[in-house]
């Protein structure tokens, strides 16, 4: 039987998973058809419970279950349009980081994808950069890949290292929380959707972007975007938060 396994490394509250990161490594496990040189499909991952950490769980048609056999992740191929966060500059998201909120108050400094506490995670700082046309905020942040998140396991063409799966998905999920209201309550990401279009090429400066969606109760939505070096949409991602209570994680 597959089984899914956070390592310690990529958590996001201390004692689980980051919830991107999850998502990712659980949507490569969904059997699906796609050549390798090919995107790959949209893929909707929802999140049940805190992913454990180190923890092998067993993974039958996208469903994850911890070793009680409750339910933690499910993975599915959907037909939906994700539509991108509105670009800015380079320059923009160069400076973006000096506004970064987490640099002030962090509700889980450990995660992997934006934690301050990390020096080997991937410290994506997403500051504000304005409002897209619409109104809604967005952040920003400059990225790049390096050897210790890259994928192991497909050559191409041009031979260069590439991100994995999971760590693209983590770098697309924080973000859309500092884009919606995360400095206004805790939250955790319940459901993330994500259409991952060519992996990041490890050492290629990369922009992150992230756009508030909207607000309905205990729910923000968000989007984020990752844009190459030629400024070109490689992967695009919508997310569904939920408020939990500070005391579940404290």
């Amino acid at each position: 039987m597959t089984e899914l396994l956070v390592p310690r490394r990529f958590c996001g509250p201390a004692s689980s998973g980051n919830g991107g990161w999850t998502a990712g490594a659980l949507a490569g496990l969904l059997d699906h058809d796609r050549d390798h040189a090919a995107a790959w499909p949209t893929i909707q991952v929802t999140l049940r419970k805190p992913p454990p950490l180190d923890t092998p769980m067993p993974v039958a048609d996208g469903v994850a279950v911890d070793p009680a056999g409750e339910l933690v992740a499910v993975a599915e191929v959907v037909d939906r349009e994700l539509v991108p966060v509105e670009p800015v500059t380079a320059e923009e998201a160069e400076a973006a980081p000096a506004s970064y909120a987490g640099h002030v108050s962090h509700p889980f400094p450990t995660c992997f994808a934006c934690g301050t506490a990390r020096d080997d995670g991937l410290r994506i700082f997403a500051g504000r950069v304005g409002e897209d046309l619409d109104g809604r905020s967005r952040v920003a942040a400059p990225w790049t890949a390096d050897r210790s998140v890259a994928e192991d396991y497909h050559l191409y063409a041009t031979g260069e290292p590439r991100a994995s799966l999971a760590v693209t998905w983590a770098a697309l999920d924080c973000v859309g929380g500092w884009a919606g209201d995360l400095e206004e309550r805790l939250m955790v990401l319940g459901r993330m959707t994500a259409r991952i279009d060519t992996l990041p090429v490890v050492g290629e400066p990369h922009v992150v972007l992230g756009g508030a969606r909207g607000r309905d109760g205990r729910k923000t939505f968000t989007a984020s975007t990752l844009l190459d070096s030629d400024g070109r949409v490689v992967a695009v991602a919508e997310h569904v938060w939920f408020a939990v209570d500070p005391a579940a994680f404290a």
